[in-house]
């Protein structure tokens, strides 16, 4: 209905048309309400379900992370220990038939470096990712040197086992980290399904709180505008103010309420011009 529709429709048949209209909520929302519970119902235990199953997967994500940084901190460790044990064979001459390729790479300070990357730099997933890539072909040709050395050399014994558990420590360390990403890839739509669902359900709860409290409304509603149309649209009572208060102003030539509200902003508005 346009606003000038509004203007010429009388008090009684506006107030009949309210009352028809609370009446028709009061017969439709019960049926409203019964089909938003089963909604919720349905929901409900989805929503259950998906947050375990995130919850699960977030634990896994913080296992695998807490594996690795304990793998990647007791390898770490054991970096300077087998750099000390390979100082005091080169100075002691233990350190015979050393490869020329592996001294002039230095591999151990390369994998020291970056595990110190790794332990004190803010990464994203494919920096970490490279520097893992690389530490892994690092290690790999590590192994093969202490391998061929272990073959060569007797001696150095304790200095190859203590490069090999290192090399084992790291290993284990990407394996942890390979599972981790693993989890954070199954967790990440968990999060977006478990995200979409619980908006879904605050909405349907949302529209059930309202629904629920126009029925307990509806009862007074009715009530008021049945009043109404028996006693008329004046001052009644208590709860029943004068509706047609402003229609009468107007009409004895005095100013309606948006005129008042219209006059006040135009004047604000003035003022401010004036203070510029």
């Amino acid at each position: 209905m346009e606003t000038g529709e509004l203007m010429q429709v009388g008090p009684n048949e506006l107030a009949e048309k309210l009352l028809k209209r609370r009446i028709m909520l009061k017969d439709s929302l019960p049926g409203v309400i019964r089909n938003l519970e089963a909604e919720e119902d349905s929901l409900s235990p989805k929503v259950d379900r998906m947050k375990r199953s995130f919850q699960d997967a977030n634990s896994k994500v913080a296992e695998f992370k807490n594996e690795r940084g304990i793998f990647q901190t007791e390898a770490g460790k054991l970096i300077p220990e087998v750099k000390d044990i390979r100082e005091t064979l080169i100075k002691s001459g233990g350190m015979i038939n050393l490869d020329p390729k592996w001294k002039k790479r230095k591999l151990l300070e390369q994998i020291e470096e970056i595990e110190e990357k790794i332990q004190t730099s803010a990464l994203d997933h494919k920096s970490e990712r490279k520097l893992l890539e690389k530490r892994r072909s690092l290690i790999s040709e590590n192994d093969k040197w202490v391998k061929d050395r272990k073959d060569s050399n007797p001696e150095m014994i304790s200095y190859l086992d203590k490069n090999r558990k290192m090399s084992e420590l790291f290993k284990k360390a990407d394996k942890a980290h390979s599972k981790m990403i693993e989890s954070v890839s199954k967790a990440q739509p968990l999060y977006s399904k478990l995200s979409e669902s619980s908006a879904e359900l605050k909405e349907i709860k949302s529209q059930l709180d309202r629904a629920r409290e126009l029925l307990s409304q509806s009862d007074k509603a009715i009530e008021y505008w049945e009043k109404r149309l028996e006693l008329g649209f004046g001052d009644i009572g208590p709860g029943f103010r004068d509706l047609l208060k402003s229609k009468k102003i107007v009409e004895g030539g005095g100013r309606s309420s948006f005129a008042k509200k219209t006059q006040k902003n135009v004047k604000s508005g003035n003022l401010v011009g004036e203070g510029e």
